[in-house]
């Protein structure tokens, strides 16, 4: 999927991230980056709001999760099942999350799970980065049901 559709599937799908103008970045087999500005972003404080850098992480890392099943020819729910954030600084600025596979080399393991059981878990987690600098961490389980009889 190019960067222009992953961005209109967000927006369209989950208008929260069209309302938080969140932008795709850049795509890899093994990452997804999404931006997002401070001004619908902002809190009381004048920084980014907590709600909004845990959901530009949640976002960037259920990307990654659909974008590999999409590449696998699976047709596929993928739903968080729980998340863990931690804060490290305030943002005062545009801000990004980054995504990973918490343990890369289970994805083998994940995909044949999910093609024998049709439900499979897995752990991703996303750096939220402001300034080159890591502002916070993010990491999530989401679990991926297959659509096909």
């Amino acid at each position: 999927m190019e960067i222009a559709a992953l961005e209109q599937y967000l927006h369209h799908q989950i208008p929260l991230s069209a309302a938080m103008n969140v932008t795709v970045s850049g795509t890899t087999p093994d990452s997804v980056i999404l931006g997002a500005p401070l001004e619908p972003n902002i809190n009381h404080k004048s920084t980014a709001f907590g709600g909004s850098l845990s959901t530009l992480g949640i976002l960037a890392a259920w990307s990654l999760v659909h974008l590999r099943l999409l590449d696998e020819g699976e047709d596929c729910e993928v739903v968080i099942q729980s998340n863990q954030m931690e804060y490290h600084k305030p943002v005062v600025g545009p801000f990004i999350a980054r995504s990973a596979l918490a343990v890369p080399t289970i994805w083998p393991t994940f995909v044949k799970t999910l093609r024998r059981r049709k439900l499979a878990r897995i752990e991703v987690y996303s750096e939220i980065i402001f300034n080159e600098d890591i502002v916070g961490k993010l990491t999530g389980r989401f679990v991926a049901f297959l659509q096909k009889p």
